[in-house]
């Protein structure tokens, strides 16, 4: 958090900038903000900042939800006007101030008319998946009556005729549970206080009990980070997607690495303390013609993925507000989870409670 009366230097800045009171009422804006939106300070002064938002909510909304110990949270679409005032448009940066007010950072974009691609696609692309999963059922469950019915006629009458209808059986349930991941996503629940490196050790075992003595696993921890809250089970399975991924790349050797970082914005926060988790390997990369879309859910560089375990990685970083990303060369793959971590108050609460 930062003081409510912002240092000299604000006033020169090029960034608009707007500040309130305890109250959510505009205590000072910058000579860069009063330009942006053309108007004066003196008809900014004493206005709720909420009532700025021309378009949508989302302001108003994150004001009245209050600190919830993020530093900064990010407000992609922003719209700002007096009544009755043009609109003027911005992603935002709303950060909490030490008295109790609150900072407001716009960085000025051109007019948005449409939704936001990157906000509406993945939702659209979900239903459409949805949809399909529903069409398929039908179909599949009539398969799979047919290839019982012939299993039961054909009996032990010809070998190779059973192992095909055998291959026909296996691939329909294989299908099946497909879809029902598709269609019954794990519920989130709430999160509690875990230890990354216990969860991580938890991943070793299972990958050393699948790989074997063929794969070799190193650590490479930072024993510094505290513990934060989280879900234990849905981030074990998210690791373990990551090192399965690097086990059927070709891996021969996979570093699980933990690090701290300060002052990193992750998904759509900015927090002072952050975890930075990678998963190293030296497998055969990523395909070139995959790396655009490689999250998206069926995509798959084997013939035997689903395409969900990556899918799957990415949705577990964004329910602990993180990121997940990559880089990629043949013999060199590293997937970076970015985690926020809890600032000193938040680990004596997490202690406590």
């Amino acid at each position: 958090m930062h003081d409510t009366a912002l240092p000299p230097p604000a006033e020169l800045l090029a960034t608009p900038l707007v500040w309130t009171a305890a109250d959510g009422r505009i205590a000072g804006a910058n000579p860069a903000f009063c330009r942006w939106l053309g108007v004066s300070v003196r008809r900014l002064l004493g206005q709720p900042l909420a009532s700025l938002e021309s378009q949508g909510d989302d302001l108003a909304e994150r004001l009245a939800q209050g600190w919830d110990g993020v530093d900064a949270v990010r407000l992609p679409r922003l719209a700002l006007a007096l009544p009755g005032e043009r609109s003027r448009f911005a992603e935002g940066w709303l950060t909490a101030l030490d008295a109790g007010g609150w900072l407001l950072e716009a960085h000025p974009v051109d007019e948005f008319a449409a939704p936001d691609p990157a906000q509406v696609l993945p939702g659209a692309f979900s239903a459409a998946l949805k949809g399909l999963a529903h069409e398929l059922r039908n179909p599949l469950a009539g398969l799979k009556g047919a290839a019982q019915l012939l299993a039961r006629r054909a009996g032990n009458r010809d070998a190779a005729e059973g192992e095909l209808i055998e291959l026909i059986g296996a691939e329909i349930e294989r299908l099946n549970t497909l879809l029902e991941q598709l269609l019954s996503p794990a519920p989130q629940r709430p999160h509690a206080p875990l230890n990354i490196h216990a969860a991580l050790e938890r991943v070793l075992r299972l990958a050393e009990n699948e790989a074997g003595w063929t794969l070799q696993l190193q650590r490479d921890y930072d024993p510094s980070i505290p513990e934060f809250a989280g879900d234990a089970d849905r981030l074990t399975q998210a690791l373990l997607n990551l090192v399965r991924n690097a086990i059927q790349a070709g891996a021969t050797r996979i570093v699980l690495r933990t690090r701290v970082e300060h002052g990193v914005r992750t998904a759509e926060y900015a927090s002072p303390l952050a975890l930075r988790l990678e998963v190293a390997d030296d497998g055969r990369g990523v395909p070139e013609d995959l790396a655009e879309h490689l999250f998206l859910p069926l995509v798959s560089g084997r013939a035997e993925g689903t395409g969900l375990g990556l899918a799957l990685a990415q949705q577990v970083a964004r329910e602990h507000r993180g990121t997940l990303s990559f880089r990629s060369r043949p013999g060199h793959t590293v997937f970076t989870l970015l985690l926020p971590l809890p600032v000193a108050s938040e680990e004596k609460e997490l202690a406590d409670g």
